[in-house]
C-alpha cells in the first residue's frame, strides 16, 4: 500500500472535479448572482449530511463578505424552522443526487410562498433541479474514494461553487477590506484596520522625558524607570528636541567611558527622531518601525510636545503583524 500514491490520487481527483466546473459555468451562474444581489432578504443555505456541512461553510462565507446568509437544516425546517423564511429570501439547496427527501419536502412550501430557489446539484435532471428557478451544475466524474460513494470530490466541488458565488457577489457589491474588517473586529485584519496608535501608546507619567540640560546619569535613570528603551529630550517649553535610546547609551559608554555620564542629554540625543500621529493606524506605526529598524516611535502633539510613546511590543501584543 503506497499511502502517498493514494493521497496523490485523491488530490488529483478533487482538483479535476473543481476544474471541471469551469466549463459548465453558464448564464445560470450569472442569473444566480443577480438574483441574490437584487434580493431584499437573505440567502438561506440548506443541505443534508455532508452537503449540509458544506452549506454551513458557504453561508458563513457569504455572511462575512457582505451577503446576509444563514444555514437552515432541512429536517428542522419542516418542524417549525420554515418560519425563518420569507418571500424576499433566496434558498440555495445543495444535493449531489437532487433527490434528498428532506429537501424535496421543502419544495411545496417554497413554491407556495414564491421563494427563489437555486439548486447546487450533481444531477440536472433530478426532482430538485426541475423544481429550482436556477440550477448550478456541480456534477463530478467520480468520488475520490475507491468505492465511489463517499462524498469527497462532490462536496469539494460544491464548496468551490459556493466560494465562486460569494466572491462574485463580493466584487459586485464593491466589498473592501474595511468592510471585511467590520465583520471580523477580533481578527488580524480587523485589528490592523481599527486599532490606532492612541489605543496603544503610553501617555502621561508613563512617557519618559528628560530635559536637554540633564546629565546622562539622569537620562539613563529615566530610560530604566520607564522601561521603554528610550527617553524624549525636551527644551524648557516641553517641546521635543530629540531622543536618547538605550542603544545610544551603550555606544556612548563604549566611546567615552565613565565621562559619558557627565555629558548633557542634548549632546548625546538623536535629533529629528521618527514620530507618528496618535490617530494613525497601529499597523502603519509597525510598518514605520520595520522600515527604519527601530522599536519606538514618539507621538507628538501639534506643538511638538511628546504626548505619548508607542513601542513595538505594544503592537505585537495585539496580534498586529
Amino acid at each position: 500500500m503506497n499511502i502517498l500514491a493514494i493521497a496523490e490520487k485523491v488530490l488529483r481527483t478533487e482538483a479535476d472535479a473543481v476544474a471541471g466546473l469551469i466549463g459548465r459555468l453558464d448564464a445560470n451562474f450569472e442569473k444566480a448572482v443577480e438574483l441574490i444581489y437584487l434580493s431584499e432578504g437573505r440567502v438561506i443555505v440548506t443541505g443534508m449530511g455532508k452537503s449540509g456541512i458544506v452549506g454551513k461553510k458557504i453561508a458563513a462565507t457569504l455572511a462575512s463578505t457582505g451577503t446576509p446568509a444563514f444555514f437552515l437544516h432541512p429536517a428542522e425546517a419542516s418542524h417549525g424552522d420554515l418560519g425563518m423564511v420569507t418571500a424576499r429570501d433566496v434558498i440555495v439547496a445543495i444535493s449531489n443526487s437532487g433527490e434528498t427527501d428532506e429537501l424535496i419536502g421543502l419544495i411545496p412550501f417554497l413554491k407556495r410562498f414564491n421563494v427563489g430557489l437555486i439548486s447546487m446539484c450533481g444531477n440536472t435532471d433530478s426532482t430538485l433541479s426541475k423544481a429550482a428557478d436556477l440550477v448550478l451544475d456541480i456534477a463530478v466524474p467520480e468520488e475520490a474514494c475507491p468505492m465511489g460513494i463517499v462524498p469527497t470530490a462532490s462536496t469539494t466541488a460544491a464548496m468551490a461553487m459556493g466560494d465562486a458565488l460569494a466572491v462574485a457577489l463580493l466584487i459586485k457589491r464593491g466589498f473592501k477590506e474595511e468592510d471585511f474588517a467590520l465583520f471580523h473586529p477580533s481578527g488580524s485584519l480587523g485589528k490592523k484596520l481599527f486599532i490606532k496608535v492612541c489605543d496603544l501608546m503610553h501617555t502621561g507619567q508613563a512617557v519618559p522625558v528628560t530635559g536637554a540640560d540633564a546629565s546622562m546619569t539622569a537620562a539613563v535613570m529615566e530610560i530604566s524607570s520607564k522601561r521603554l528603551g528610550v527617553t524624549v529630550v525636551t527644551d524648557p517649553d516641553g517641546k521635543m528636541l530629540g531622543i536618547v535610546t538605550d542603544g545610544d547609551v551603550r555606544r556612548g559608554i563604549e566611546k567615552w567611558g565613565k565621562d559619558f555620564f557627565d555629558m548633557r542629554a542634548a549632546e548625546v540625543m538623536t535629533k529629528d527622531p521618527k514620530t507618528v500621529s496618535s490617530g494613525e493606524l497601529a499597523a502603519k506605526a509597525l510598518s514605520m518601525m520595520e522600515r527604519h529598524s527601530i522599536t519606538v516611535l514618539v507621538v507628538p502633539d501639534k506643538a511638538g510636545r511628546p504626548t505619548g510613546v508607542i513601542h513595538l511590543h505594544d503592537i505585537l501584543r495585539q496580534g498586529i503583524v
